[in-house]
């Protein structure tokens, strides 16, 4: 067999591998995927709100910036209550919800706002998504 032939089917065989093996990556990674695109959508969400322009007033660009950071928080944890299984880590995620919904109420208190509008409960996934956990 000639010399480009031999690395012809070398090629192949590498191309192969390479995709039998990303293949069984994307098949692991598949059943995480709709966690994965709601904490992507989270964080995105998040650093998107937190980039503020500056008013010149520490207090609210402070404030500014830690709302959207605390509902990150709440998203991502939510994403934890839809997806996970763990009782201890949706506990843990339950909590963080309650005490950074109490934290985005104060601030707006503190700047002399009304108190946001209330959020579903920390159990409660959105209307929009499914609950994927079907452990009671």
């Amino acid at each position: 067999m000639s010399v480009p032939a031999v690395r012809s089917r070398l090629t192949i065989t590498c191309i192969g591998v390479f995709l039998l093996g990303a293949t069984a990556a994307w098949a692991a990674a598949a059943p995480e995927a709709p966690f994965l695109a709601e904490m992507r959508a989270a964080m995105k969400k998040m650093h998107s709100a937190m980039a503020v322009r500056p008013t010149g007033d520490i207090d609210v660009d402070f404030a500014a910036m830690m709302i959207p950071h605390h509902q990150g928080a709440i998203d991502m944890a939510r994403g934890e209550l839809h997806y996970g299984h763990n009782e201890q880590l949706r506990r843990i995620a339950q909590e963080i919800i309650i005490e950074q919904q109490q934290e985005v109420t104060a601030m707006h208190l503190a700047l002399g706002e009304g108190a946001p509008a209330s959020l579903a409960a920390p159990d409660q996934a959105p209307s929009s998504t499914p609950t994927q956990n079907t452990k009671p």
